[in-house]
């Protein structure tokens, strides 16, 4: 599985290919990014936001007067890391 690093850089890349202003920032947690979301959006380029937004492990759309906000996470410790830490799963 990639990086988290990885995982957010093809998310960027991704966005920017599809013609969106990607922002990524570094939390203790997570990576996450956003992007403002033309109000004349094609509906190719809306395919494209919503299957990148989909490979994250979190994500979502706001929508206020001044427009839209597209945001996604993606976590820097997976998901069988965190339950392993936390006492759960199974240890090969």
């Amino acid at each position: 599985m990639p990086s988290p690093e990885a995982r957010a850089d093809e998310i960027v890349a991704g966005l920017s290919a599809a013609g969106f202003t990607p922002r990524l920032q570094h939390h203790a947690d997570r990576i996450s990014i956003e992007t403002k979301v033309p109000s004349s959006v094609s509906a190719e380029s809306w395919q494209r936001l919503l299957t990148l937004l989909m490979t994250s492990d979190g994500f979502g759309l706001d929508t206020t007067a001044s427009g839209t906000t597209a945001r996604a996470a993606v976590r820097k410790e997976t998901p069988a890391t965190i339950r392993l830490v936390r006492g759960h799963g199974h240890q090969p």
